[in-house]
């Protein structure tokens, strides 16, 4: 290992809905530090930030920086809104420049990818999909995500893929307002944990409520469904604060099989298709590999 090698220090920061999660590591991949913070206003996470890793990095030099952000983000380097979070319904943070406010305070590399994308990255790489040549991961939480993973290289186009966003048949009798401002049916409005809170109202948790618990697999299914139609991936991990909840993940592979029907791909009949997370935070797993990848080689 070089003297530069030895001196590095690298950042992981996983910007969330909810919470912010960052850890520093050395050039090995032993621990500095690790924080988490409040998702508050984008000065107030800026500030904890920023004093986090000056003071984590111990007088090393920060070698590179990689994000895993909610979405949507502009990921084009060429876009006039590179870096920058766009439609959100987060207060605060729709047009915030993320990648322009953490170059300002660190100069060092920075990566920049989605949560969902990082997470689907470190799931392949060393999690539940290691081994697997595609690897997509959802995230079922304050929003849903999803990221793709194809040979250790993240799926991106104009933007990323906004597959909470798909558009879902609801189901007869389901008239809940939807928790998405910007769709009446979409899988996010339906599922998220907003919506899922929501529909229990009166305080019953999700394993509680049987039709509620019904609805949500079956929304769930529907969009495990349109993924494997349209990416095809060798597995799907289902991560996310709603799956934690028991059952839930059986009951979505029983509604994604009745939803493809005879038309259920060979890979997918696998029991172990919908899996849940191997990694306790696969999005900041995810954030660390992104900037690794920018560090000095031997």
């Amino acid at each position: 290992m070089t003297a530069t090698q030895a001196a590095a220090a690298y950042a992981g920061i996983e910007l969330g809905g909810t919470k912010i999660l960052c850890r520093l590591v050395d050039a090995g991949g032993a621990p500095l530090a690790e924080g988490r913070f409040a998702t508050s206003t984008p000065a107030q996470a800026l500030a904890d930030l920023t004093a986090f890793v000056r003071e984590g990095v111990r007088g090393r030099a920060l070698t590179a920086l990689g994000v895993a952000s909610f979405g949507p983000i502009g990921l084009d380097p060429s876009g006039p809104d590179y870096g920058r979070l766009l439609a959100t319904p987060k207060p605060g943070w729709a047009g915030f420049d993320l990648r322009g406010a953490l170059a300002a305070r660190f100069p060092a590399p920075l990566a920049l990818d989605t949560d969902v994308n990082a997470a689907a990255l470190a799931e392949q790489a060393c999690g539940a999909g290691q081994g697997l040549a595609s690897v997509a991961y959802v995230t079922v939480g304050t929003g849903i995500g999803a990221g793709l993973a194809l040979e250790g290289r993240a799926l991106r186009g104009a933007l990323h893929p906004e597959a909470g966003h798909l558009r879902l048949r609801r189901r007869a009798g389901d008239e809940a307002p939807s928790s998405c401002p910007f769709h009446e049916d979409c899988a996010e409005g339906l599922a998220s944990g907003p919506a899922v809170a929501r529909r229990l109202a009166d305080g019953r948790s999700l394993a509680e409520d049987p039709r509620t618990f019904a609805l949500v697999a079956a929304y769930l299914g529907d969009l495990a469904a349109s993924l494997v139609l349209s990416w095809s991936p060798h597995r799907i991990v289902l991560g996310g604060g709603v799956m934690a909840t028991a059952g839930l993940r059986a009951a979505v592979a029983e509604a994604m099989h009745a939803a493809l029907g005879d038309y259920l791909p060979r890979p997918a009949r696998d029991p172990r298709y919908l899996s849940a997370p191997l990694l306790p935070d696969a999005g900041l797993e995810g954030a660390l590999l992104l900037a690794r990848a920018l560090g000095p080689r031997a």
